[in-house]
């Protein structure tokens, strides 16, 4: 029971919301659109899953091959660090679950109109390897881009506009400016939790000579990123309203309001909190964004 809780730890489960809330608003919009699909749909939510798995896997291994993690850290105990998995454990199972990854990314092939000349084929090929590489260019590499202060710009593209826009294209066989909206929104949603990991972590990632963009601009900065980002999700998202107002009417509001609130709060609570208490509200983040995505979701589908 305590090494399943260690692996848990590993892949770090309150951070699951990031990657799936994309899938699902997609999904939603398909549906909205007439254009829903189960099984895409479920390969989709699948897919997502496994590759933010990998890459938070990879970020511990190569996090402790650079010796950026120490004993004792202000986050959530790494099972590597701390000696509770091997480096050779931690290494097989980021292998094992990139490979699990990549063939039920393949399966998507069986699910997709090939085109003309399989061009079809050839764009999700690519794009499934990108994502690939970008889950080990994170934290590995010559130059890993959560140490340059790109981690930011990494979540904005995958696990905002890539899962988004492309989880629809896969479900609806075709690519929707809304969700090109929608993956905006998504993004900075899912920059957020990513910001309150590294204002939490600035401390120990000064020391260690990672350079995130907290370590550069500082905590009181990226406070106001983070109430920004959430303002400008929504904003975002009011276009997509005005929009869809004569399909939906008001109740397409609640999901933005609700987010609101509760964002609000989360920001408010960062702001006067530090050091270990901080990691509630990395889970509280993330919950923010499920929130929001279930209540938009079922405003689209129902």
């Amino acid at each position: 029971m305590k090494q399943i809780k260690i692996w848990i730890e590993a892949i770090r489960l309150r951070t699951l919301p990031v990657s799936v809330s994309g899938v699902l608003i997609a999904v939603g919009l398909a549906k909205f659109n007439g254009q829903f699909r189960l099984v895409p749909s479920l390969l989709c939510v699948v897919f997502a899953v496994l590759a933010q798995i990998v890459s938070n896997l990879a970020n511990e291994y190569f996090d402790f091959k650079a010796g950026t993690d120490k004993k004792g850290r202000v986050g959530p105990r790494r099972g590597v660090t701390e000696g509770d998995i091997t480096p050779s454990a931690m290494k097989k199972a980021m292998i094992g679950t990139l490979v699990v990854a990549c063939l039920v990314g393949l399966s998507m092939l069986l699910v997709v109109d090939p085109g003309e000349g399989y061009a079809n084929w050839l764009m999700l090929i690519g794009a499934g390897v990108l994502i690939a590489i970008f889950a080990f260019a994170y934290s590995a590499g010559p130059y890993p881009l959560s140490y340059h202060a790109l981690g930011e710009v990494t979540v904005m593209g995958f696990y905002g506009l890539v899962p988004v826009i492309f989880t629809y294209y896969v479900v609806a066989g075709v690519f929707h400016p809304f969700a090109v909206v929608a993956g905006i929104a998504i993004g900075f949603m899912g920059v957020n939790v990513l910001l309150v990991n590294n204002y939490r972590d600035v401390d120990d990632d000064r020391d260690a000579g990672k350079r995130t963009s907290v370590v550069v601009f500082g905590r009181k900065l990226a406070a106001f990123a983070y109430l920004l980002n959430g303002l400008l999700a929504m904003s975002i998202l009011g276009v997509l309203w005005i929009r869809l107002y004569f399909a939906s009417g008001w109740w397409f509001l609640l999901p933005m309001l609700v987010y609101m609130l509760l964002h609000f709060i989360t920001w408010h609570t960062l702001k006067h909190t530090d050091g270990a208490a901080l990691n509630p509200l990395l889970g509280a983040t993330a919950r923010n964004m499920l929130i929001f995505t279930l209540l938009l979701c079922a405003v689209l589908l129902f």
